[in-house]
């Protein structure tokens, strides 16, 4: 089986490495120094328990044209970074290609295939600004996936895993199909756990719960997710952010199948782990907000919801965006 990772990133790494490993025929679409380490070398992945597995037998390119079409396509760059590659992604894509979604936040395709509620057909615009990545890329070859493993990318070529071993993945329309079975089949070989489960909104709503609280907090205090939920005052307002959240995912019909306690439980549990949105900001990167928080306003918008901790944690977000930008990807802060 032939599977493009576009983005050959910490997740990227984690999940390409692994097929590899398994025998299946991977393409890395990835740029920069890092597409020269795994041109080179290949690419490593170091395990939690620092075992270390070598794909060197991996193709790696910057060009999607040149790499040709795929049975699968997991989409591993963050959420604003799809967009701008839409138009590109046509060349990976076969008449039966499926292309597996591993953003964070409210995916671009939420409403535009298999949701039957009032408000099927819309666009986020927070989640694919003037409907891009739609015009490009047909919902209904995507499968849904919920990320659960922490990782980074520790050097050029080489991943370490930090914790998690689960990708969940689901059809937007709430069919259990053969392509969906056979890519669980797939990274369930390569040792993930990888369910296909009816709802895969709901399995959305419940990472998005800490992304959307967890993240900008922490970029914003520059605490580990484990400060964030020891401290009390930090603690209440991840807690607040995330009621706030599942008022909006309730009207939508969305239903959590653990308690907002237990959710904090186990980000507290994750221990000293810098959320990417952190990683991000120390390391001058564009921040991948709107997908995490902006998208989450426009839903409570949409649904009539008050969101009042999550617009005020996003209004400071925004302005630590813009002075990221205005000064080169750095400002003048030292991590607590």
């Amino acid at each position: 089986m032939s599977i493009a990772i576009v983005g050959a990133g910490a997740i990227g790494g984690h999940l390409g490495v692994r097929l590899a490993a398994t025998g299946e025929r991977v393409t890395f679409i990835a740029r920069g120094q890092n597409l020269a380490a795994i041109e080179a070398e290949g690419m490593r992945l170091i395990e939690e328990d620092g075992r270390e597995i070598h794909a060197r037998d991996v193709r790696a390119t910057q060009s999607m044209q040149a790499a040709g079409v795929h049975d699968y396509v997991l989409l591993t760059v963050k959420a604003h970074q799809v967009g701008p590659i839409a138009a590109d992604l046509k060349h990976l894509i076969g008449p039966d290609t499926a292309v597996v979604t591993l953003q964070n936040g409210i995916p671009w395709w939420y409403f535009l295939h298999g949701h039957d509620g009032p408000h099927a057909g819309r666009q986020v615009e927070n989640s694919d600004p003037g409907g891009a990545i739609a015009r490009h890329l047909d919902a209904a070859r995507v499968i849904g996936s919920v990320v659960y493993p922490a990782a980074i990318l520790e050097r050029p070529g080489v991943v370490r895993v930090v914790e998690g071993n689960r990708y969940t993945l689901g059809e937007p329309d709430g069919s259990v199909s053969a392509r969906a079975k056979t890519l669980s089949g797939k990274l369930t070989e390569a040792g993930f756990k990888a369910p296909v489960i009816e709802d895969i909104r709901s399995e959305i709503w419940l990472k998005l719960w800490g992304n959307l609280s967890f993240n900008p907090i922490s970029a914003l205090t520059h605490a580990t997710l484990v400060d964030i939920c020891r401290f009390p005052e930090t603690r209440a307002l991840a807690r607040a952010m995330m009621e706030e959240a599942q008022g909006i995912a309730n009207t939508l019909g969305v239903r959590f199948r653990v308690d907002i306690d237990r959710r904090i439980a186990g980000a507290e549990k994750v221990g000293a782990h810098k959320t990417s949105m952190l990683q991000d900001v120390e390391a001058g990167r564009a921040i991948e907000l709107e997908a995490l928080v902006g998208s989450v306003i426009e839903l409570g918008r949409i649904t009539g919801t008050p969101t009042p901790h999550i617009d005020t944690v996003y209004a400071l977000m925004r302005l630590l965006a813009q002075g990221l930008a205005a000064q080169g990807g750095r400002l003048a802060v030292q991590p607590v």
